[in-house]
């Protein structure tokens, strides 16, 4: 699958969540990074960057699924810190080498934003 896959239709209410489909992107993109990085780090970085990026895109569904307000924000908790996660990941990938100054910024930019939408999504269900 592509960086640039789109959604064919939207038959769950996750998927017409704006914070759903920017972190869905995101992960997609986030995917093909990590695989351009070095072999040693497969079962490390790689995974754990991999895995943090799916992570915010599946609390976003699990919470948005839940039966109440406390229970969502209990998942876009999760979310948030999946989120940063992602974000410390970027800064050792960086720092190791594995990808550009120009990556490192957009994609911590790209997060910042993701991670301010999720504390704002979280706001609105008090």
């Amino acid at each position: 699958m592509s960086p640039n896959y789109k959604l064919s239709s939207m038959a769950f209410k996750f998927e017409n969540l704006k914070v759903w489909q920017i972190a869905f992107e995101l992960s997609n993109k986030i995917h093909f990074i990590a695989l351009e990085f070095p072999k040693v780090e497969h079962f490390n970085l790689t995974s754990q960057l991999k895995r943090a990026s799916d992570s915010v895109v599946l609390n976003i569904v699990e919470g948005s699924t839940s039966q109440s307000n406390p229970e969502f924000k209990r998942f876009l908790n999760f979310a948030y810190r999946s989120c940063l996660e992602v974000v410390s990941c970027i800064l050792l990938a960086k720092a190791r080498n594995y990808i550009s100054e120009e990556t490192k910024i957009e994609y911590y930019n790209k997060y910042e934003v993701l991670c301010k939408m999720i504390t704002s999504l979280k706001k609105s269900l008090d």
